[in-house]
């Protein structure tokens, strides 16, 4: 852009004042700026970029270089020169402490002074007002790859296409404090924001200025839900300043705060690795020792400076007030009101005809789950002064988790269950002088009044996790799942979604055949597949460290090659950490079975579900009990999270929760994979060892015995049985039925036990594969009467061999 002379001679004098009292940033500066009219003019024109598509050049403007300034490293990894938490390992915490309020006292001031310049543009004249906004939906625009996984991988390219972490969380921070007047509660201005300007495609600048539209590009942004087929946004002639100024604070935090946010994370899990790693170092007398506490300093410092940054209490709460304010926004829009006033949420909630969500980007939502897992992680504090705020924000994991219709992205629905788990209270880690928040906020989450849908619709999540067309879907899983354990258990010690628990158990209870498996029975099942799964992959890792670990402290490794001995370390150190996930993932199964059971009894004990959890029961008692409990005795248990008396004692508790139920018990010795008499006097001995209670001891083993009476009468009766004609046994099973169905699409005969198990995971035919729910198979009546006489006549004819007429 070419600027009259007399402009282009005010632009060295005004760019050295800028960066000459931008340290102070004194107030007569910015007076001076916002009164003089030409000076304004040379400011707002100066600031476009040279190349408005490249992201960098905006950082490259007056108002960029201002955005610019925080304590975040100018180049990412140099510390050298840097100035703030210089050698932080020889700081005391008070001194980190100091110096962090100070940073934050300081962008406290600078952020005010960044909106106070930006408000003060934009109420100036209609003119500048769009020139402004412009300016940031352009930027905005030119940065959206700063979103992209790539930009994250290659630095380099990184630096030289977008504007820097720190302009954009300057940036963030200012339209922050512009959202604030609409955010507060009960705003009758926040429900004035129209969804469709995220739907708007190719406008023509004359129009942006006349309807109010400066961000581009969000049509190919993906939204909540797809449109329906038949279904058009209604535009408006305008768009109110409300809905620009979210839309463009939501976007900036999507590019800036998101991404500092995964930075911290990665920061902090690799100065966990390098301290354990630079302890070790230390205690064993290594050479490199020094040359890890220098990587852990300078790891640190870049730490300490992101948390300076993203902690800023002003900035927290306003984001806070936002994000709380966009989930009664969407929640409203999901109701489908198009008024400016709240209404009620009521379940069930209606359905929508062309619902506004699918104008709503994710990454409203994702900005939403992403701070306040933030908050959980670094600055939970936050949390336990808001507790007020959180129902609104309970509402919408409510409305949207167990959702596929107001919410597709089943991952996007998984994160909000673990936005779940952040905002829940955290009684155990509580050591300050606010614990009575806390306890405030476990008020309002069991005091609230939608918890048996909240409880469900994490259920719901938990089953639709399984299957979400990724690639990756089956490692994702169980990642997702970890914060849902805790909720469970949480959830099962408040009476309001203990009982709404229950009532989905017996619904299921009562609906075995339903055309589709009831919800908590698929949850169930998978519960069960994740518990064997995870627990083997822990058993085998764990037998893998305990070779290598005999290996290494026989001395077998001394006479391998430098390259071999850094694989053996380096296999080690894998196994190690994979068997670590495993067994925390295990324990949190296995311990949900536990508590389940304790009140739950109708499901387990129906046969194709009791046979699968007695099965898998017996497999890690053999393992954990039994003459294969050698293989896991690894060096420190505690390292990779093994509990091996915790797993004992909850295996033992679901027995004892369902041993009551005299088919549970029958079913037990079915298992002849692993059950064995002597494996249930080998867990006897294991539970007197680990000394617990002598009442559990003797039930436990009382029920033992009580299921070795049943084994020998099921011994007996099978020798009668031996010679059953093939068309009696199921085909998968190899066993005699006991109520045989037809399968339509096959015409094969097995037991319905069987079938429904297979359902479960599987709704084929097995012999076909062609489609089948529980509600197409036909009893086989004639062939159950066959079997019936048949086993009737062999066991009287038993009885006549045992007992002959005198």
């Amino acid at each position: 852009m070419t600027l009259p002379p007399t402009q282009q001679s005010l632009l060295p004098a005004l760019r050295e004042e800028w960066r000459l009292f931008l340290p102070g940033l004194t107030e007569n500066l910015w007076t001076v700026c916002l009164c003089v009219a030409a000076l304004i003019q040379v400011f707002v024109e100066y600031i476009q970029p040279q190349d408005p598509s490249n992201g960098h050049q905006y950082q490259k403007t007056l108002l960029g270089e201002i955005l610019s300034i925080s304590c975040l490293l100018r180049t990412p990894g140099v510390v050298e020169n840097h100035g703030y938490f210089v050698n932080p390992s020889r700081s005391s915490p008070q001194e980190i402490k100091v110096q962090e309020a100070n940073i934050h006292q300081f962008m406290a001031q600078f952020h005010e002074k960044i909106y106070q310049l930006l408000k003060n543009l934009l109420q100036l004249s209609p003119d500048t007002k769009h020139l402004i906004l412009s300016w940031l939906g352009n930027c905005l625009h030119a940065n959206a790859g700063r979103a992209k996984i790539w930009a994250n991988q290659v630095p380099e390219i990184f630096l030289q296409t977008f504007a820097s972490d720190s302009f954009f969380l300057n940036l963030g921070a200012a339209l922050l404090r512009l959202c604030q007047p609409f955010c507060k509660p009960k705003s009758a201005r926040l429900l004035t924001f129209n969804p469709t300007y995220c739907a708007l495609r190719e406008i023509n600048a004359e129009e942006r200025k006349s309807r109010n539209i400066h961000m581009k590009g969000l049509e190919k942004e993906t939204c909540l839900i797809p449109p329906a087929e038949d279904q058009q946004p209604d535009f408006p002639q305008n768009f109110n300043l409300v809905t620009e100024n979210l839309v463009l604070t939501q976007y900036s935090l999507h590019l800036g705060f998101h991404r500092l946010h995964e930075q911290m994370v990665k920061v902090n899990q690799s100065l966990h690795r390098l301290q354990g790693a630079w302890r070790d170092a230390q205690q064993s007398g290594s050479a490199g020792a020094e040359n890890l506490r220098e990587q852990f300093e300078r790891l640190m410092t870049i730490y300490l400076c992101l948390k300076a940054a993203l902690t800023e209490p002003q900035t927290l709460q306003n984001c806070l007030q936002l994000q709380v304010s966009t989930a009664l926004l969407l929640v409203q829009v999901a109701l489908g009101n198009r008024g400016t006033e709240p209404v009620a949420l009521t379940f069930p909630i209606p359905d929508v005809q062309h619902s506004a969500l699918a104008y709503v980007p994710e990454f409203f939502a994702d900005n939403l789950g992403d701070f306040f897992i933030f908050l959980r992680r670094f600055a939970d504090e936050v949390l336990e002064t808001a507790a007020e705020s959180l129902e609104q924000i309970l509402d919408f994991i409510t409305v949207f988790t167990g959702s596929v219709e107001r919410m597709k992205n089943p991952h996007l629905r998984a994160k909000l269950a673990e936005v779940l788990e952040a905002v829940m209270p955290h009684l155990e880690q509580t050591q300050n002088p606010l614990i009575s928040s806390v306890y405030h906020r476990q008020r309002i989450f069991c005091s609230y009044r939608h918890a048996a849908r909240l409880a469900e619709a994490l259920i719901k999540v938990f089953v639709d996790i399984e299957f979400t067309g990724d690639p990756h879907q089956f490692e994702q899983k169980f990642n997702y799942r970890r914060p849902m354990y805790p909720i469970l258990r949480y959830m099962w010690g408040q009476d309001a979604y203990r009982e709404s628990i229950k009532k989905l158990a017996d619904y299921a209870a009562a609906n075995l055949e339903a055309v589709n498996p009831p919800l908590f029975l698929r949850f169930l099942n998978l519960l069960m597949n994740d518990a064997v799964f995870l627990l083997d992959e822990a058993i085998q890792y764990l037998s893998k460290i305990k070779v290598l670990q005999i290996e290494r402290d026989g001395g077998d490794w001394e006479g391998l090659s430098a390259d071999h001995r850094r694989e053996k370390e380096s296999n080690l150190l894998m196994f190690g950490q994979l068997a670590r996930f495993h067994n925390i993932m295990s324990n949190e199964t296995i311990g949900t079975l536990a508590f389940l059971t304790s009140d739950i009894r109708s499901l387990f004990i129906q046969p194709f579900l009791a046979e699968r959890i007695i099965s898998m029961l017996n497999y890690f008692l053999q393992h954990l009990v039994g003459p294969k409990m050698g293989a896991l005795k690894v060096k420190d248990f505690s390292e990779f999270d093994f509990k091996p008396q915790q797993l004992v004692s909850d295996i033992c508790t679901i027995y004892l929760n369902l041993g009551d139920e005299e088919n549970f018990c029958a079913s037990v010795p079915k298992d002849g994979r692993s059950y064995s008499p002597t494996l249930f006097a080998q867990t006897v001995r294991v539970l007197k060892k680990i000394n617990k209670p002598g009442n559990m001891i003797v039930a436990f083993t009382n029920m033992a015995e009580k299921i070795k009476s049943l084994a020998d009468q099921q011994q007996r009766e099978e020798e009668t049985y031996a010679d059953a004609p093939d068309d009696f046994l199921d085909p998968i099973m190899s066993t005699v039925m006991s109520d045989p169905v037809i399968l339509p699409s096959s015409r094969v005969t097995v037991d319905r036990s069987t079938i429904a198990r297979h359902l479960l995971s599987d709704q084929t035919d097995p012999f076909n594969r062609s489609p089948l729910t529980m509600d197409q198979i036909k009893p086989n009546q004639e062939l159950k009467e066959r079997i019936f006489k048949w086993l009737s006549e062999r066991k009287q004819q038993s009885e006549e061999r045992r007992h002959p007429a005198v």
